[in-house]
C-alpha cells in the first residue's frame, strides 16, 4: 500500500457537499472532501505505519494529511517530524487537531508545545495550546508538570484577550482541558475562567461557538467525569 494508491481511494470517497462544509471550517485545497468515518476504513486496514503516515502527510492533500495522523506511530515520531508537520499544516483541522494529537501522544509533546506557544505564527501557537490540551487529556497526572501547567493557566488569564483569533480559541480550550482532566487544577481553572469571562473568537461562516470554560468544567464535574483520561488523543 502506497501513498499514491491511498490518494486514489480517498479521491473516490470524496464528496462535494462535504468539501464545501469543510472549507467553511478552514480546510484548504487540495483535498477531496472525505468523511472521517470513511477514512477510518483505511485506518482499520493499515493500523499504524510510520513511513506511510509521513508519505501521506507529504502529499499536501488535507484528507491524506488527516489520515496520516490517524495511522501515525507516535512512538516513532521524532521532534523533527513533528516540527515539520506543524510548519506544513495549512488547514485548521490539521494544525489544531492532527498535529497536536500526535504530538501529545509522542514523547515530545510538552517540550514542543512550550516552543510552539512562544512563536509569533498564529497557527503554530494555536497548535501549541492544542497540544497542551491533549497532553492533559491523555497523560497520567504523574507524568505531567502540574506547577508548569498552573503557570500556563495564569499566562492564559493574562494574555488571552490580546492574543490572535485562533490562539484565543485554543487557550480557552486549554483552560477547559486542564480543569476537566487534572483534578488538582480544577478549582484554579474555574477561577481563571471566571476572571477571563467571555472569549470572543471569529469562527467565520460557521455555527461554531466558543464554550464558556466555567460552564463546561462544571458540566464535567456534575456528571462525575473529572480526571477521567482518554485512551488516545486522536479520533
Amino acid at each position: 500500500m502506497t501513498a499514491q494508491s491511498i490518494l486514489t481511494e480517498l479521491e473516490a470517497m470524496g464528496s462535494e457537499p462535504i468539501k464545501k462544509l469543510l472549507m467553511k471550517h478552514g480546510v484548504k485545497e487540495p483535498f477531496f472532501g472525505v468523511k472521517i468515518e470513511d477514512m477510518k476504513t483505511i485506518q482499520k486496514r493499515v493500523k499504524k505505519d510510520y513511513q506511510l503516515s509521513k508519505d501521506l502527510y507529504a502529499t499536501g492533500n488535507s484528507d491524506a494529511m488527516y489520515l496520516a495522523g490517524l495511522i501515525a506511530d507516535e512512538r516513532k515520531m521524532t521532534k523533527a517530524d513533528l516540527s515539520m508537520w506543524v510548519k506544513q499544516a495549512q488547514s485548521t483541522n490539521i494544525c489544531d487537531y492532527t498535529v497536536p494529537w500526535i504530538a501529545a501522544e509522542s514523547n515530545h509533546g510538552f517540550e514542543l508545545a512550550l516552543e510552539w506557544i512562544d512563536t509569533k505564527d498564529e497557527a503554530i501557537a494555536s497548535a501549541g495550546w492544542s497540544t497542551l490540551s491533549n497532553l492533559v487529556a491523555v497523560k497520567p497526572d504523574s507524568e505531567l508538570d502540574i506547577p508548569a501547567l498552573q503557570s500556563l493557566l495564569g499566562r492564559v488569564e493574562r494574555t488571552i484577550h490580546e492574543s490572535e483569533n485562533r490562539v484565543r480559541s485554543s487557550m480557552n480550550s486549554f483552560v477547559i482541558a486542564a480543569g476537566s482532566f487534572v483534578v488538582s487544577l480544577t478549582e484554579y481553572a474555574i477561577e481563571v475562567g471566571n476572571r477571563i469571562g467571555i472569549v470572543t473568537v471569529d469562527k467565520g461562516d460557521t455555527a461554531c461557538k466558543v464554550p464558556s470554560a466555567v460552564e463546561y468544567i462544571n458540566k464535567v464535574k456534575n456528571r462525575g467525569s473529572l480526571g477521567k483520561k482518554k485512551k488516545m488523543a486522536r479520533c
